[in-house]
């Protein structure tokens, strides 16, 4: 097999969440287990700071991994979905995983897997584990999928968890609050094994507290440690955002340019700071890195300007927490009239996820080329009786070229709902 054919198999062959939704999904870890001893148990040949939560765990990783590049540390790096190729899951250095070794790893396991039938997720999980430990990372950055307890990533024992923030999504695996969520996403948490919260909630620091408790692991709130002050907009394109960590305020330029990463940033750095003992960085390392965390680590979808006449957003936020901070930064940007280019997946409870949106603005309801993709027409149904005026488009690549035509210099277009809204738009783009 070549690298396409190699791709082709996997995605056909093995079931896979952004595809088939529920049924991709694995309700224990016995799987897992089955891989890890198959494989070797390759992650345990690197350190590990292991991710999880509701919004911002990619960002969070991309900004960890970027600054412990530019530290000298050799880093792996796994997240997921990806937008553009199947590469951009695994990266050493912010390169994408070897064709080659893609190809090979699928040929020398291919019959275990058609044995124990594993997930698409649980593949790619193994995959990066083995081509870390092949390349001899120092430390992998490990994003979970979905939730925590039962993610195949669980498996590791990591130096530092770090849980961004909790919020309402997923709720036919995760449950449908948030302390049933954050049960979830505590599952994460080691013995004795420190751990980061990004977000201080009430319900949610319940939860964590509890479980620190049982595990004897130090906890760290990062919103409490890291003061967010003020951010300005540079013309190189790039945000200065000023932190105080409670002795002094820290200047951190980054071409990270939503408003959300504020807070990232604040987990980012107070992980960091937990891990200074098993991987020290200087404060020139960590400004280094934040500046450069997306020509680094090749991150897309995050308050992702493509174009600026007019103003061109694309963004992959898709629940309601999501939503409602790009809202309020398209908001707080200057524009005359606003284009939206909007599709969702079908386990959205989309009413309520258009009920945040303005009523004067254009609508270019859509959507992304996946099984799971929610019917348009339906989606224009539920945004009219909310006094969203809008028209129906077969594709993103269509929608956005109508809103392209649409709009003057002095406008902004916006396209979302969906990550994989945004991984089609990116690839219309690309091409």
């Amino acid at each position: 097999m070549n690298y396409e054919e190699t791709i082709k198999y996997m995605f056909e062959a093995l079931p896979m969440y952004q595809r088939v939704g529920k049924a991709a999904y694995k309700a224990d870890l016995e799987n897992a287990y089955e891989l890890d001893k198959f494989s070797g148990y390759p992650h345990k040949a690197y350190k590990i700071i292991h991710i999880a939560g509701t919004n911002g765990k990619g960002s969070v990783s991309h900004m960890l991994a970027a600054v412990l590049q530019h530290a000298g540390y050799k880093v792996g790096l796994y997240t997921s979905p990806h937008l553009l190729d199947f590469r951009e899951r695994i990266k050493v250095d912010g390169v994408p995983i070897d064709k080659k070794y893609v190809i090979k790893y699928i040929q020398r396991n291919q019959c275990f897997y058609e044995l124990i039938k594993p997930s698409f997720f649980e593949m790619s999980v193994f995959m990066a584990f083995s081509y870390f430990k092949t390349k001899e990372v120092d430390v992998a950055i490990i994003e979970t999928g979905l939730g925590g307890r039962l993610d195949t990533t669980n498996i590791v024992s990591p130096i530092a968890s770090v849980i961004t923030n909790i919020g309402i999504d997923h709720t036919q695996f995760l449950g449908n609050s948030i302390k049933l969520i954050a049960k979830e996403k505590a599952g994460i948490i080691k013995p004795q094994i420190p751990v980061v919260i990004g977000e201080s909630e009430a319900q949610s620091k319940r939860v964590f507290n509890a479980r620190t408790t049982l595990m004897e692991s130090p906890i760290f709130y990062a919103d409490k440690d890291y003061f967010f002050e003020f951010a300005t907009r540079t013309p190189n394109n790039t945000q200065i955002v000023r932190i105080n960590n409670g002795e002094r305020l820290i200047a951190i330029e980054t071409d990270l340019l939503g408003a959300y990463q504020q807070k990232n940033i604040g987990t980012c750095l107070c992980t960091l700071d937990v891990v200074k003992d098993k991987l020290p960085v200087k404060i020139e390392d960590i400004k280094a890195g934040l500046k450069k965390v997306c020509k680094s680590t090749g991150l897309l979808g995050r308050w992702q300007e493509v174009d600026h006449n007019p103003l061109t957003i694309c963004d992959i936020a898709h629940n309601k927490e999501g939503l409602t901070e790009i809202l309020e930064q398209i908001n707080a940007t200057a524009h005359k009239q606003l284009h939206m280019v909007l599709g969702f997946v079908d386990d959205k409870n989309i009413e309520e996820l258009l009920a945040l949106f303005p009523k004067n603005a254009n609508y270019y309801f859509t959507r992304a080329s996946i099984q799971r993709a929610a019917n348009p027409g339906e989606v224009y149904c539920y945004a009219k009786d909310l006094g969203l005026n809008g028209r129906i488009f077969k594709d993103v690549e269509s929608a956005y070229f109508e809103a392209r035509n649409h709009a003057d210099n002095e406008d902004l277009i916006y396209i979302g709902g969906s990550t994989f809204v945004v991984a089609d738009f990116l690839k219309h783009q690309k091409s």
